[in-house]
């Protein structure tokens, strides 16, 4: 498993799914949330939203969340870590073409990194702030 000791502040980013099931609107549909981590620090640097039939960052969106992370520090991280699971064909090929390695992991590892994002993502919803 995972910890963010095992990392430095900038050296490794996570891109993960905020929500378990869509986030749903009244006007633009169902979407899912994607948050890009720094590793170290577990500080989300953007989050991304996707239409839920898409399933992956549009090209666009994938510069976009990659651009505002490397906003934070001027620099983008060596490494994104995309969860086994997720589909980020777009993302992988813009972060590679930024110079950053990816990697896969089996979203089990990740745990440690962003279970408590996702609680407090969980309880933003259902407290009824996203609208």
């Amino acid at each position: 498993m995972l910890h963010p000791n095992q990392f430095q502040v900038n050296e490794t980013w996570v891109i993960f799914k905020l929500n378990d099931a869509p986030v749903i609107t009244d006007r633009d549909g169902d979407f899912n949330v994607f948050a890009l981590m720094d590793a170290a620090s577990c500080f989300i640097l953007d989050t991304g939203f996707v239409p839920s039939e898409s399933q992956e960052l549009s090209e666009t969106e994938a510069k976009r969340i990659l651009k505002k992370g490397y906003g934070h520090k001027k620099q983008y991280a060596r490494e994104l870590i995309i969860s086994g699971q997720q589909i980020a064909n777009n993302l992988s090929i813009e972060a590679e073409r930024c110079g950053i390695s990816v990697s896969r992991v089996p979203e089990d590892q990740l745990r440690l990194l962003i279970d408590e994002a996702r609680e407090s993502f969980q309880e933003y919803i259902s407290n009824g702030r996203c609208q």
